[in-house]
């Protein structure tokens, strides 16, 4: 297994531990929760520039790497819908892409065919973790208010507005890329 494959798979293994910290009590786990979920996103990155420069892409890799950044963004939307920082609808908009993208991949393996990512899925996904990573910087913002200054409650609604208006803007390149993925492939998806 190569290096950007290994990293592909650290990445499902720090989802755990991103979650882990995400919902402890303080501080310091919600640094840790924002630092570890900007340290997977980098090894995404990362691990694309090596596979293309260092003429690593696999098989594996091509399946694996979305796969990989699908398990991390749902994980963090999954967690922000439980603490009530993002509506449910969305989740389940971007849920249902991801299901039927992946579905579609894992079909097309079991024929033959590795269907690889688009640039609007690249797109998309930086999207969603620009997203998830404000979520997570507000999360800091507000424990760092609380332990030692006051919380005023004036900001919380104005987070949620800009919250509320960043996921509009991902859920609508959620939608898109999964329809261009569909459009791009469709003489695949016909064969089958």
């Amino acid at each position: 297994m190569n290096l950007a494959n290994k990293l592909t798979l650290s990445r499902i293994i720090l989802t755990f531990v991103f979650m882990f910290f995400l919902f402890c009590q303080g501080l310091l786990a919600k640094i840790l929760s924002l630092a570890i979920f900007i340290f997977a996103a980098l090894s995404d990155l990362f691990d694309g520039f090596l596979a293309q420069k260092k003429n690593m892409v696999s098989d594996f890799g091509k399946l694996m790497d979305p796969i990989a950044d699908k398990i991390l963004v749902l994980a963090a939307f999954a967690a922000f819908v439980q603490m009530q920082l993002i509506h449910a609808w969305m989740f389940v908009i971007i849920i249902f892409r991801e299901i039927l993208i992946t579905s579609l991949r894992l079909f097309a393996l079991n024929k033959g065919k590795v269907l690889s990512a688009t640039k609007a899925g690249k797109h998309k996904t930086i999207s969603q973790m620009a997203a998830i990573i404000s979520i997570l910087a507000f999360i800091v913002f507000k424990e760092v208010m609380l332990t030692f200054f006051t919380w005023n409650p004036a900001w919380e609604k104005f987070f949620r507005q800009g919250v509320y208006f960043l996921m509009l803007l991902t859920v609508a390149l959620t939608l898109y890329s999964g329809l261009s993925y569909l459009w791009n492939n469709r003489k695949i998806i016909a064969k089958f």
